[in-house]
């Protein structure tokens, strides 16, 4: 009998998404990431991904940076010796867009923080570079992720055909932050970094959006 060769490395992804911040007492994706282990568990994890850590981030800049960071470097450096050979890592972040109607795949953030509101630490700034080493605030990061063609995977499946739409414009609050830092420790450490914006449970129900979350871990487990 044949060979069939070596199974392909699997796709390890770890998700953040948010605590409570000002206008928004009930984050959805503090919900969604905390029951995403015990959904994906009962309903099945998609062919080839591994799901890694499922984190809730402080909604905050600046005095939550240190913990970002453990929390990205948790990738690279697993204490789970079931992630030792993670393959292709993913981290996979969401966000809320309190006026959102649709699911948006973000394509960059950009090297602005510039506050409408204090964080949860009480951090309000106003045209800050994010990284200053690298430049000014106009610089932008893109993920290296194919943004139009998780968008169109995702159009395809009937639960959310015409729910999902591609954007070049994160804000300049906390995700965008985050969103920041992560592409540039992506660039650095050879991983792959993607925000994705979700609307209010009272827009786009809790049951679909897990469903979302969970169709969207399975495009990236499929992507070249």
């Amino acid at each position: 009998m044949g060979s069939e060769g070596p199974s392909p490395p699997p796709v390890t992804v770890n998700v953040t998404g948010f605590k409570k911040f000002h206008g928004v007492s009930d984050n959805p994706t503090e919900t969604i990431v905390r029951n995403l282990k015990a959904y994906l568990e009962n309903e099945g994890l998609p062919k080839g991904l591994v799901l890694g850590s499922c984190t809730v981030l402080e909604t905050a800049g600046e005095g939550a940076v240190e913990t970002l960071y453990q929390t990205l470097n948790s990738a690279i450096n697993p204490k789970d010796p079931e992630l030792n050979n993670p393959g292709k890592i993913i981290w996979l972040h969401l966000g809320v867009n309190s006026g959102a109607t649709q699911f948006a795949i973000e394509r960059q953030a950009v090297n602005e923080a510039t506050f409408r509101c204090p964080d949860e630490m009480g951090w309000k700034p106003q045209k800050v570079p994010i990284i200053e080493e690298d430049g000014d605030i106009c610089k932008t990061r893109q993920t290296t992720l194919p943004v139009e063609d998780i968008r169109s995977a995702l159009d395809n499946k009937e639960d959310y055909k015409g729910k999902v739409v591609t954007s070049d414009d994160a804000g300049r609050f906390v995700c965008n932050y985050v969103y920041y830092h992560s592409l540039s420790f992506a660039e650095k450490n050879g991983t792959k970094s993607l925000f994705v914006h979700v609307p209010l449970f009272a827009t786009i129900d809790e049951k679909t959006q897990m469903g979302f979350v969970a169709s969207l871990l399975e495009v990236l487990a499929s992507l070249p």
